[in-house]
């Protein structure tokens, strides 16, 4: 029987597309003599060279334990009120939603770390005037490299992973932390870090923690 070629597959016209993928995955997975052509059009089709934004809402647990569930889901709306307008104001995008946890992409890292700068003066703006109780605090993992990203609604690859144990496990409230890709694309002179190397899977990564900035933002006109 004649191979069809990958880009005649049905699907194709809409490559980022979660039915295309588990197409050309089934395909992998039954045609040994084609995986590198298979992989070469998963990569053609859905790897990008991004920043991710990683952002894990502190406390929630013990908020919940304490206030229930409904006063934890009004802070977490809160959450969303201060930091989709610093995604989109920083040319990111939304990604996806899980529980506490918010991912964002963007095409370089600076403007990532912006975002997350954008979206802590928010969220103290908010506290400002808001019962301890009801305090909002976020942890933020950032990283950078080639990402797969499907259909804009979903993100896997070695800096993902990196950022979310970054974001969720690593970073306490208020802290901002970067993989070594991610420091490294910045502009030099702007930012202050300090290295945090921890250890994944028995193997040390090393990471960076955000300590401040060098410069003020100049506000929109």
């Amino acid at each position: 029987m004649p191979t069809t070629p990958l880009s005649a597959q049905p699907g194709t016209a809409s490559a980022h597309d979660r039915a295309y993928l588990r197409q050309l995955l089934s395909l992998r997975n039954q045609s040994a003599g084609r995986v590198a052509e298979i992989d070469a059009a998963i990569e053609q089709a859905f790897v990008r060279t991004v920043a991710m934004l990683v952002l894990d809402m502190c406390g929630f647990s013990r908020i919940t334990a304490r206030h229930g569930i409904i006063h934890f889901l009004a802070m977490l709306h809160q959450m969303e009120q201060a930091a989709r307008p610093a995604i989109a104001g920083n040319s990111g995008e939304v990604v996806k939603q899980e529980a506490d946890n918010l991912f964002a992409v963007f095409s370089h890292p600076e403007q990532a770390l912006e975002a997350a700068l954008d979206i802590g003066r928010a969220l103290d703006a908010m506290n400002a005037v808001q019962a301890p109780e009801a305090a909002l605090h976020v942890s933020i993992g950032i990283g950078y490299g080639p990402t797969l990203v499907i259909a804009d609604k979903d993100l896997f690859g070695h800096e993902m992973n990196h950022a979310c144990k970054l974001g969720e496990d690593i970073a306490g409230p208020g802290e901002i932390y970067l993989t070594e890709n991610a420091c490294r694309a910045l502009p030099e002179g702007r930012y202050v870090f300090s290295e945090v190397p921890h250890t994944v899977g028995g193997v040390v990564q090393p990471s960076f923690r955000l300590e401040g900035c060098l410069y003020e933002r100049p506000l929109a006109p």
